[in-house]
């Protein structure tokens, strides 16, 4: 950068080098109005100090420019909670209850359990297939490939499951788990939009982590329930004792008969386990607070999908 020249306060001229100096007999003095003009100048002041001049020029325009994004006047409380209701609306709202079941929905099924027909009675006719245990089921497959509990299908002679859209149809058991309580069914017929689960891996859940179970309580529903994981890494022992479970995630969210093979799911509507049982100290089976849930990479394991 160019430098401003600095120029010096006295308007006397410099002799030439090689003249000799004029006599001086007597000092010549200033008039009083000459010195008032040299003391009052600002010339002189303003090129020394010309580079911090245009620095100030600057700052006091940005200051000027700035002024009305920094220092906003006249808003009234209304227009500033509007505002604030615009960022937040901006940012949006993290998803709950009712967005994960909204997405979880589509891929819940009912699982029935049908009993053998008994023996044909004096007038020749049968009895009709007596209903067996009923239960939920999630599709993880878009090719009809449903997960569900063991417990729900075991001693059925005949499997029945109804889709979201209503399309109900059989399905066969393509494989078991019994140290998970898990059961993989294939669909005979499918709806034409069929929609899988989301599922994703358990790493990272912590205590406290909300978590939606959506399933057939009773036989009522598909129904949502609620709550936050209890707990990892829990064990089970089935109500009859005729098997230990490991390595459960325990949730809160209120399950009843019937949520057997349901999904537990995050906010996000991703499937996380799959509900097998509750624990009351009664002989009631009904909630008190404790359900278990087998972790999907057990679950996805048992339809022959790589674990995460």
């Amino acid at each position: 950068m160019k430098r401003a020249a600095i120029y010096s306060s006295s308007r006397g001229s410099r002799t030439p080098v090689g003249s000799r100096e004029p006599s001086v007999t007597q000092q010549e003095t200033p008039s009083p109005a000459a010195s008032r003009k040299r003391r009052f100048s600002l010339r002189p002041w303003a090129a020394r100090h010309a580079r911090l001049l245009k620095a100030g020029a600057v700052l006091v325009l940005l200051a000027a420019l700035a002024a009305p994004w920094l220092a906003p006047r006249g808003l009234s409380q209304a227009q500033i909670d509007g505002r604030i209701e615009q960022a937040l609306e901006a940012r949006g709202a993290p998803p709950g209850a009712a967005e994960a079941y909204e997405k979880i929905l589509p891929s819940v099924v009912h699982v029935r359990g049908l009993a053998a027909p008994s023996e044909e009675t004096e007038d020749g006719k049968a009895h009709p297939t007596q209903e067996g245990n009923v239960g939920t089921g999630v599709v993880i497959v878009d090719t009809g490939i449903v997960l569900t509990n063991l417990h729900v299908v075991q001693g059925a002679t005949r499997v029945r499951i109804t889709f979201h859209d209503g399309t109900e149809t059989d399905a066969r058991v393509t494989g078991v788990r019994p140290e998970h309580d898990l059961a993989v069914l294939q669909a005979s017929e499918l709806p034409d939009d069929l929609v899988p689960a989301t599922i994703r891996s358990t790493n990272g859940l912590r205590s406290g982590d909300a978590v939606v179970a959506v399933g057939f309580p009773f036989g009522i529903g598909p129904s949502a329930t609620a709550g936050v994981i209890s707990g990892l890494k829990r064990e089970y022992r089935s109500p009859k004792g005729e098997r230990i479970l490991t390595n459960l995630i325990q949730f809160d969210a209120a399950v009843n008969p019937g949520n057997s093979g349901g999904p537990l799911v995050t906010m996000e509507g991703e499937v996380v386990g799959v509900v097998t049982g509750l624990l009351n100290p009664t002989e009631q089976r009904v909630f008190v607070g404790i359900g278990f849930a087998v972790p999907i990479e057990n679950a996805a394991a048992a339809a022959g999908l790589t674990p995460f």
